[in-house]
Formats: C-alpha cells, sequence, structure tokens
C-alpha cells in the first residue's frame, strides 16, 4: 500500500498511529451469536441528539428486527473509538471518517473503511456572549474564540468556514484549542473567550442559562459535509458481509424515520437515550438539527464528498496527499439498503 505524509494533527493522530502500528493484521474477530441473534458491538465518538437516526433505530428495535443484538458504547473521542475499533473491542465504529484517512496513511494493513454515511453537515454552532442580529464571520476577526482540538472535524470545519469568508484562521482570529471537548461550555460560562464552539446540548444550555446565544449553525455555512459514518476493519467486512448488511438495514429505516417523521416525533422516540434532557429541550435540539438538513436520506458515502472533506484536511495542513475513495469507502451496503 503506497504510504501518504502528513503533518502532526493534535491527540486523535497520534494516539491513534501508535496503537495501530501494534494491532496491525488483526481482525479475524467473528459475530457471534446470542438467543438467534448477531451480537454486534458499536462504539460511538460521542453519545450526542445529533446522531437521532442512529437512535431511533435502536428504540424502535430495527436493529433487533435484522437479526442483531446491538452493544453501543460511547468512546468519548475519535482517537478512543479508533483504538476499539483496530484492537477488535468493537465491531463497527462511528466517528468523523477523517480518522480512518489518518490511519490509513500511517500505514495500517487491516485498515478501516467507511460503510455507510450518517449526517451531512457540521453538528455544532457558535455562541456569542450577547445577541447578534446581524452576524457575518468577520466579526469574529480578532476575537477570542473557544474552538476544537487540532486535526478534528469540529476544528477544522470551523477554520474551512473562516477561511470561506477571507478570514486567515491562524492570524485573524485567536482560537483556544486547549479546552477539552465537553468543557468549552463550562469555560465559556466562566468568563473564557468572546465566543465559543459548541455541540449540543451545550448551545442550548447557555442560550437556557442566559450566558450565550447562538449566533450561527457551522453546518449551514460550511454546506453539505461527509461529518460522521459507520466504519469497521477491511477483514470484519470482508468476513461479515450479511451482518454489516443487516446493520446498515436496520440503520436506513432510521433515517426513513427522521425523513418522514416531526422534531416532537423524533424527539419523543429518542428521549430513553438522553434521560437527563426534558422534552421541551430535547424536541428543541432535534428541531435544530431537522431545520439544516443535518440527516440524509440515504447512507451512501458518495465520492465528492470524501473529496470534499479530504480538501478540508489539506487546507488545515493534516494532510498533504489524497488517498484512494475506493480504499476507504464502500458504498455496497448502503446502496443495498437504499433499494
Amino acid at each position: 500500500m503506497k504510504r501518504f505524509s502528513f503533518k502532526k494533527a493534535g491527540a486523535v493522530c497520534l494516539t491513534t498511529l501508535a496503537v495501530m502500528m501494534s494491532v496491525a493484521g488483526c481482525g479475524d474477530k467473528e459475530a457471534t451469536t446470542k438467543d438467534g441473534k448477531t451480537e454486534v458491538v458499536l462504539n460511538e465518538v460521542a453519545h450526542s441528539i445529533f446522531y437521532a437516526p442512529m437512535y431511533v433505530a435502536i428504540e424502535e428495535g430495527y436493529f433487533e428486527e435484522k437479526g442483531i443484538a446491538l452493544t453501543l458504547v460511547t468512546g468519548f473521542g475519535a482517537d478512543k473509538t479508533m483504538t476499539a475499533v483496530l484492537t477488535d473491542e468493537a465491531d463497527i465504529g462511528f466517528m468523523g471518517s477523517e480518522s480512518t484517512i489518518y490511519t490509513y496513511v500511517g500505514g495500517t494493513e487491516d485498515y478501516v473503511v467507511n460503510f455507510a454515511q450518517l449526517t451531512q453537515r457540521a453538528g455544532n454552532f457558535l455562541v456569542s456572549r450577547e445577541p447578534i442580529e446581524n452576524f457575518n464571520w468577520n466579526m469574529l476577526v480578532g476575537k477570542d474564540v473557544l474552538g476544537g482540538r487540532a486535526g478534528g472535524m469540529p476544528e477544522m470545519v470551523f477554520e474551512y468556514i473562516l477561511t470561506k469568508n477571507g478570514i486567515n484562521p491562524m492570524t485573524d482570529v485567536k482560537i483556544d484549542q486547549s479546552i477539552d471537548f465537553g468543557s468549552t461550555a463550562a469555560a465559556f460560562s466562566g468568563g473564557q473567550g468572546d465566543f465559543t464552539v459548541e455541540f449540543e446540548p451545550h448551545a442550548t444550555a447557555l442560550e437556557q442559562k442566559g450566558e450565550g446565544y447562538v449566533v450561527a449553525s457551522l453546518g449551514e455555512d460550511s454546506g453539505y459535509v461527509p461529518y460522521t459514518s459507520f466504519c469497521a476493519k477491511k477483514s470484519y467486512l470482508d468476513k461479515n458481509k450479511d451482518v454489516v448488511q443487516a446493520f446498515t438495514d436496520a440503520l436506513q429505516k432510521g433515517m426513513d424515520f427522521v425523513q418522514n417523521h416531526t422534531p416532537e416525533e423524533i424527539a419523543k422516540v429518542i428521549a430513553p437515550q438522553f434521560p437527563e434532557t426534558d422534552m421541551e429541550t430535547l424536541t428543541t435540539i432535534v428541531d435544530r438539527y431537522y431545520q439544516q438538513d443535518t440527516w440524509r436520506g440515504d447512507l451512501i458515502f458518495k465520492e465528492e464528498a470524501f473529496t470534499l472533506l479530504q480538501n478540508i484536511l489539506k487546507d488545515s495542513g493534516v494532510l498533504k496527499e489524497s488517498v484512494p475513495y475506493k480504499d476507504l469507502v464502500t458504498t455496497e451496503f448502503a446502496e443495498e439498503a437504499a433499494k
């Protein structure tokens, strides 16, 4: 396999690359059965309302209908989710597709392949300390912004938007990337930063407390971006085609549900996944994602989307040369599920 060069891209790249070199060549784990169903361990990068179609599929019993006994584990970071997949702690990973590029570039022989794209928009929002009626991105010039970690999609999409608007992310804006994911809202509440980039439910929580105001959607302003996808090691996909197809079929039913139901109905179904969130807040967040066309009608990860992703990585300086779409994406399962 041809090797490519890239710059260091923060903890996710370094941690993933260190682990993957020690487990290259693994991936012989066979799917096992329990009570007539196939056990599948899915490791998700985070547990977020942003991923509503997946939770619909779980709560509506679509995986069970397809003969899958699903165990959902939250990795709390793309590096941890990728590590779980590479070491066979998880059969399938759900994270930003950039992680699969990092491992491929690093030389993993049994590399990880994307087989179903879930979200087509960024899921974070720009929050200001004061309401801004007619926001434009030039208002960030010279400001302190709490951003995301280097090499991660939230930060790279943010920088992509700035660049699109003629703003140099390195010199025109002071981006703080030192705060852990999930802690930026608390830091903002504590007085750090003029703006912060937040996922839900933190963006809505800041608004509810009167400590911040959503002034822009990164999903809308970046355009359609392949933000998150499901992936598995090449060996797992080769040896468990029926399982992966059943898994993808169940996901497609979740996608169909969100396309044909209201935010209120979606929120009601996924509520058991978020017991700490009241129904009004849950519905508000689902509606926010619904209105920006977050979820695709199908799960097909198209080549133009993969090309855009790589262009974002190149613009951020974490990728030097493009990697082959045909190696890192397979559409056979999503295409069959969409029929």
